[in-house]
């Protein structure tokens, strides 16, 4: 069990993280824009949830880091596809299509960007349907957007003091060395991926959960921060119960981007059937804390307890949600 003493260094390097300091940044390019959950179309989800018919269209676009796009090319392209279809999923949806924007010194440069696309295209069963393409350029970059759809939303905005926190994580996989990236999918089969994804759609359509986030970067400890945020709640991370791979240190494990990771608000009383469903893919799951009325992002490890961010001195993202009038 962790000490205060390790507990306390964990969360200043959870703090004093790039990653966080770039979910930060969010904040200033929403002011920028006008943007706020308080626009038609709320800012701070995973994807733009547009009411359209009888559901929504999800819209998301995901930009990449040169030094990854660089240093890791064909997973680049790969993680182009697959991200966006977890934004998709974390909405309670399914993906449509998507399209890609790609830079390159040359064609012979673009190859391994294009061939991690079109394999997580094909493997995901999600086509490319067109972008836009520049190969005279003086260093590679990528981006990529999903067009998808939901019947139900599950959102960033609806986390509710009493909630749990409910985390979903593929452990069979590997840290993909230097960064980060806890990579659980090249060598799945295609089928299993798909029908994992697919548990974050029939969750919402089954009301069992209020919101739920992809992991993405900035890790557990930040999405479950952007989430909190969102819905002007506080929430408490037992880390101890954090679903993590054998070896891998919790300061780094925070703040990993697995390749699907998932966190949820989930009613109490509905906790067991959300576990069952992910459990009953093999998917590693647990309640690992809660949702609270005080406005504290709080680690916790036995009786010991770090606050890691308090969202009513200074905003994270900047994308709370107003406040309802009861």
């Amino acid at each position: 069990m962790l000490g205060t003493v390790a507990l306390s260094h964990v969360a200043a390097k959870v703090r004093g993280s790039r990653s966080i300091a770039a979910k930060g940044d969010i904040a200033a390019i929403a002011g920028r824009l006008a943007l706020s959950a308080e626009s038609a179309i709320p800012v701070g989800d995973d994807c733009a949830a547009i009411p359209d018919g009888d559901g929504y269209l999800l819209l998301a676009i995901e930009g990449f880091m040169n030094e990854f796009v660089e240093r890791d090319t064909w997973f680049a392209g790969w993680c182009g596809v697959m991200v966006n279809v977890s934004d998709v999923a974390a909405m309670g949806g399914r993906p449509l299509a998507v399209v890609d924007a790609i830079w390159a010194a040359s064609d012979a440069e673009a190859k391994p960007l294009l061939d991690g696309l079109r394999a997580a295209s094909e493997t995901y069963g999600v086509p490319i349907v067109g972008g836009h393409t520049n190969t005279r350029t003086d260093r590679g970059q990528l981006s990529v957007a999903i067009l998808g759809r939901a019947k139900q939303l599950l959102t960033s905005f609806d986390a509710r003091p009493g909630h749990r926190l409910v985390a979903a994580i593929d452990l069979r996989g590997r840290y993909r060395e230097p960064f980060s990236n806890w990579e659980a999918a090249t060598n799945a089969p295609p089928a299993r991926l798909k029908a994992d994804l697919d548990v974050l759609p029939s969750i919402a359509e089954s009301g069992l959960a209020a919101a739920a986030k992809d992991i993405s970067q900035g890790g557990l400890a930040g999405t479950a921060m952007m989430l909190a945020e969102c819905s002007r709640v506080g929430v408490m991370i037992d880390v101890g119960r954090v679903p993590r791979p054998e070896g891998a240190p919790l300061e780094r494990w925070l703040l990993t981007f697995p390749s699907y990771g998932f966190i949820l608000a989930v009613p109490p009383a509905n906790v067991p059937a959300v576990l069952a469903r992910f459990r009953g893919r093999g998917l590693a799951a647990s309640d690992i804390g809660e949702f609270t009325t005080n406005p504290l992002a709080i680690m916790q490890a036995g009786e010991s307890a770090e606050t890691l961010w308090d969202f009513a001195q200074e905003p994270f993202i900047g994308c709370a949600q107003p406040r309802v009038p009861a």
